[in-house]
């Protein structure tokens, strides 16, 4: 019987090894405590069709443009200042004078701004294309309708902020540009005019306009946001991506390992929907 011998590790190996546990034993202690690791192993890596293409990545962009217009959000309310007040030095409104000093006097503030505001239009316009790219593959169709009805309120919500955001700058163009739009919302039958009065904050724009819309586009509308992409992500993993009109393969479907074994429904495709007294018995998911 031949006998195998273990070479002793070296001194360099020994100090990687003990390095390697010291850098994993926080994501270790982590993972034994909530499985947050697995779940964002599970989350980036799963099935997905084999013959889909770069425009299955206009969801990401859209959420990747929705992180920029986050952080530069976040830079730009540590230096703005949401008042209409005017200054008596200068005559001009402390809330474009903050503006001003973040453009021009702030290090890179030009570029944060700048970012902010034009990832605005880039961010709805993703969002469009990405609806557009669901709409003409089907993949607004059973089981993926609420996805469909939480992309739309996304959009809804993406608009909303760049309305609110649109005035924040407190020149002629963003109060003019607010004073259409109100109007426009206030034509609405029923609750038209309740609706332009609450976003007025009283009967004309005022500095209690600036407020409020600052409250919404800081507070309320980026919560709401985060909180349906979560949930439309959630519904993304639980259902799988859609395959193209042109596949032949199933979305997420694992192949037969046996013939006649039964495939696992996952969470990646739910089985066709059931009918008759089956319906009664199985769930959507296609667990029973």
């Amino acid at each position: 019987m031949a006998t195998t011998y273990r070479r002793k590790p070296t001194k360099a190996e020994i100090r990687r090894q003990k390095m390697e546990e010291l850098a994993m034993f926080p994501i270790d202690w982590l993972e034994e405590r909530s499985g947050l690791i697995g779940g964002v192993r599970y989350f980036l890596f799963r099935n997905v069709p084999a013959d889909i293409n770069w425009m299955q990545t206009l969801g990401s962009a859209a959420l990747t443009a929705f992180l920029v217009q986050a952080i530069t959000g976040v830079i730009l309310a540590m230096y703005y200042v949401p008042s209409a007040a005017t200054d008596p030095k200068t005559g001009d409104p402390v809330a474009w004078e903050s503006i001003v000093h973040i453009t021009d006097d702030l290090t890179l503030g030009w570029l944060v701004r700048g970012m902010h505001r034009w990832g605005a239009s880039v961010f709805i316009i993703l969002m469009f294309l990405h609806m557009g790219r669901v709409f003409l593959f089907g993949a607004y169709k059973y089981p993926r309708e609420l996805n469909w009805i939480i992309g739309v309120l996304i959009l809804v919500s993406g608009m909303m902020e760049g309305f609110t955001g649109y005035l924040l700058p407190w020149d002629q163009t963003a109060y003019w540009a607010t004073v259409v739009g109100i109007n426009l919302n206030g034509t609405a039958p029923f609750l038209g005019p309740w609706l332009a009065q609450f976003l007025r904050g009283g009967q004309e724009i005022s500095g209690e306009t600036l407020t409020r819309f600052y409250s919404l586009h800081m507070l309320l509308i980026p919560g709401a946001i985060i909180g349906l992409i979560t949930l439309h992500l959630y519904l993304v993993i639980r259902l799988g991506v859609t395959s193209p009109p042109w596949s032949k393969d199933a979305a997420g479907m694992e192949p037969e390992e046996e013939e006649g074994a039964r495939l696992r429904p996952g969470l990646t495709r739910p089985v066709p929907r059931p009918s008759g007294a089956s319906a009664m018995q199985a769930e959507p998911g296609g667990q029973e």
